[in-house]
């Protein structure tokens, strides 16, 4: 059985929830911890995030704003974007244009490349 997405009670987790981004970008710098794998971040607005080692691995975005993100450094496998905006944002390197495209638009999830 596969984890679902859901609401979490992770203090950082709800700052995104808020819409918080600054503040949550300022925990993060002082070293806050926070859980975001499996996470429902469905229909938020988190332009301005800093994603930076962030594990996003099973996660929702749906219809979330992720314009200008940098998840180059972020693990977005699993995670879903359909319906997303995404202009100006960055994907890791290692994410496929089709992939992204899949999940952008039919909410597949993001698979990384496999090495067999």
């Amino acid at each position: 059985m596969s984890k679902r997405p859901s609401i979490k009670d992770d203090p950082m987790y709800q700052l995104l929830r808020q819409g918080k981004i600054k503040e949550f970008n300022r925990l993060r710098a002082e070293g806050r911890e926070c859980d975001l794998t499996y996470a429902d971040l469905r229909g938020l607005d988190l332009r301005g995030m800093d994603a930076r080692g962030l594990d996003f691995s099973g996660s929702y975005f749906r219809q979330s704003d992720l314009r200008g993100i940098d998840f180059t450094k972020s693990n977005l496998e699993g995670a879903s974007i359909n319906g997303c905006k995404v202009s100006g944002a960055y994907f890791p390197h290692c994410l496929h244009a089709d992939e992204i495209t899949m999940s952008l638009v039919y909410g597949t999830r993001l698979r990384y490349p496999r090495d067999d």
